[in-house]
């Protein structure tokens, strides 16, 4: 099957299917019910004070939220582009495309890229090239996604988990850091390392560091499971090796909240994976993300329409004022000093591995 045929059918699945990670009790494995901030009986402040702006790589942003990578790469994904752009610069955040291979192996596929930033000219996008690309189609390569959306910065995702279950995925790791710091070195614009669903630990974090990456996307275990979404293709092709690891990785990873606490500190993170409400945009702050991302909650309202996505943007933001407002939170910067607790899972993972979880 071609890459663009492939990243049609990936999004249809996340639309249609149940693609997210949960244990038999529903309960979230990205590991914000863990997370309790301090609610303010006496907040002190106006709601309508509170301050969402931040900056981000020398971008304005309205609130601390990007529109994480989600697809491109087919005919079909021009339009779902289009709409996520359109209420990304309406709303004043960022927002980053999905994997430019399929305009890498034919330009035919440039124009569902091209169009983010020719209806969001003025806010930040960022490129997207895995790993394995990158060893394929070397700087040029990156040089070229970077080019074709005029991007502010680019992402080099690390999927290795969908990789390992897909029949044509490339599962030899071998000198992506390599590669990666190449990159860092050579290019002017920011480099993000970017997980895509099993997230990143605190000493690959550090060997990212050094290589020179800028920041950290931890795309933790806890929103879309890739390795579920390769089980509905292996079950439409009777593929029952694939069916078999997906099933048995579906839940395979770092938790979100448990790789923001591995990864803060040394360069900003971005918080992907599971982010579902205002309130775990808050929880991501005040543990030590600077920015956090949303992909699967815009995938059906994308396909819809532009205004679908702002409402859904709209609510979570009102959703982080609310909280801001309960915690006694001014602004995004206060955000870093909020009190919380941490319970379950959360709390034994940081113990376990000897990590503060204050920061």
């Amino acid at each position: 099957m071609s890459t663009s045929n492939r990243k049609i059918e990936h999004l249809k699945i996340c639309a249609e299917k149940q693609v997210e990670a949960t244990s038999e009790t529903e309960h979230r494995q990205s590991g914000f019910d863990d997370i309790y901030l301090m609610h303010q009986a006496l907040p002190e402040i106006s709601k309508r004070d509170i301050d969402t702006p931040t900056r981000f790589f020398g971008k304005n942003f309205a609130a601390p939220i990007m529109i994480a990578s989600m697809t491109g790469g087919h005919p079909a994904t021009l339009k779902v582009n289009q709409n996520l752009a359109l209420a990304a610069s309406q709303l004043g955040i960022g927002i980053g495309v999905g994997s430019q291979r399929a305009a890498l192996e034919n330009r035919d596929e440039e124009a569902s890229f091209k169009i983010v930033r020719d209806v969001a000219p003025d806010i930040f996008v960022h490129a997207n090239i895995g790993a394995c690309q990158l060893k394929e189609y070397g700087l040029k390569g990156a040089l070229k996604v970077v080019e074709m959306i005029d991007a502010d910065a680019l992402a080099i995702h690390l999927n290795f988990l969908q990789e390992a279950i897909q029949p044509e995925g490339d599962t030899d790791a071998t000198g992506c850091l390599s590669i990666i710091h190449r990159v860092c070195n050579e290019f002017s614009i920011p480099v993000i390392a970017k997980e895509t669903g099993a997230g990143i630990s605190r000493e690959t974090a550090d060997a990212l560091v050094d290589a020179g990456v800028s920041a950290i996307d931890v795309g933790g275990m806890g929103g879309t499971s890739w390795a579920g979404v390769e089980v509905y293709r292996a079950k439409a092709r009777c593929d029952h090796n694939s069916e078999h690891l997906g099933e048995l990785f579906w839940n395979w990873g770092i938790p979100t909240t448990a790789s923001i606490i591995e990864c803060r500190g040394r360069v900003p993170v971005i918080a992907t994976g599971g982010i579902r409400n205002g309130v775990d945009v808050l929880k991501s702050l005040a543990i030590g993300a600077n920015l956090t991302g949303l992909a699967l909650p815009l995938v059906k309202p994308a396909m819809e329409s532009e205004t679908q996505v702002i409402e859904v943007l709209e609510r979570i933001i009102e959703e982080l004022k609310t909280a801001m407002f309960l915690t006694g939170c001014a602004s995004v910067a206060d955000a870093k000093s909020l009190p919380f607790v941490t319970t379950g899972n959360l709390r034994e993972w940081t113990q376990g591995r000897n990590i503060d979880n204050k920061i």
